[in-house]
């Protein structure tokens, strides 16, 4: 039984909205709730806290969290409240000239973050969250779950620390440190993981939802995603960047449903299946 402690939401202020939570500023505390939009189980919430609490523990640069917290109708949980805290692509949107800059420093905290190894008795298995999701739930028709079960079963597994939703949203600085935040789905496995969903973002978001969720246009993710993945592998031949974009391909197609179900509580649009399950087919 996890112990929610019930806010005033009239003591903050609304200061962030992301594709499945809304974000409050205390008014006169040092401190930020995030709160899960209605419909968002209790469970959830404290899923969340208990792995960041975790992943702060283990010393990945992270705000400390505190608390859960409800305000009656929706969970979360309290965090410290990083002052002059801007997110890389809140400084890409409001400094387009820094977007090179803003691409290599994340290309380096990401490597960063890839070097490190997972407390693995205490985070889980990307593959296995991915596997469970699949053998537990009915969300994708069966050839396709049936091709996603082969692959995870064949896909390489590794001790790697894996944010889960490594993009420039999920990162800030206040000038001195730059943190990783929004660490609920922090998790192990290879690299590929996380750098797949990068990619799709970077490719096949469209402009109301890249600017709604960055603030930033298409065609400048697409810029930031050709400054980040030649500074990430340390290379920029041509070939050896399109051979590991395809093979991020699999990933992506194994993580897509999963990460679907987990925003917004349904399955992927048939035709959206259809196009993408032959990356299924050619791992």
């Amino acid at each position: 039984m996890h112990t929610y402690q019930t806010i005033d939401i009239n003591e903050y202020i609304r200061t962030g909205e992301g594709g499945t939570a809304v974000s409050y500023t205390h008014k006169t505390s040092n401190t930020l709730a995030k709160l899960y939009n209605p419909g968002f189980e209790a469970d959830r919430a404290a899923a969340e806290f208990h792995t960041a609490r975790t992943v702060f523990e283990m010393g990945i640069p992270t705000p400390e969290p505190y608390r859960l917290v409800t305000d009656g109708g929706r969970f979360g949980a309290e965090y410290e409240l990083v002052k002059g805290k801007r997110s890389f692509a809140r400084i890409v949107s409001e400094e387009p000239g820094r977007l090179e800059e803003i691409s290599l420093a994340f290309a380096k905290a990401a490597r960063e973050l890839h070097c490190k190894k997972a407390d693995t008795a205490r985070l889980r298995s990307y593959k296995e969250v991915l596997t469970e999701f699949y053998r537990e739930k009915d969300l994708v028709p069966e050839e396709y779950k049936r091709r996603a079960l082969a692959f995870l079963e064949k896909a390489p597994e590794a001790d790697t620390c894996l944010h889960g939703d490594l993009q420039i949203g999920n990162i800030i600085t206040d000038g001195d440190r730059t943190l990783w935040i929004d660490v609920g789905e922090f998790s192990y496995g290879v690299p590929q993981w996380d750098i797949s969903i990068l990619w799709t973002m970077a490719h096949n978001m469209k402009s109301d939802r890249s600017e709604k969720l960055f603030h930033v246009s298409p065609e400048t993710f697409n810029k930031h995603w050709n400054i980040f993945l030649p500074a990430y592998l340390g290379t920029t031949d041509p070939g050896e960047l399109e051979a590991y974009t395809r093979r991020l391909f699999p990933f992506y197609a194994a993580k897509v449903p999963y990460v679907y179900d987990m925003a917004f509580h349904t399955s992927l649009p048939e035709a959206g299946l259809q196009k993408i399950i032959q990356m299924l087919t050619d791992a």
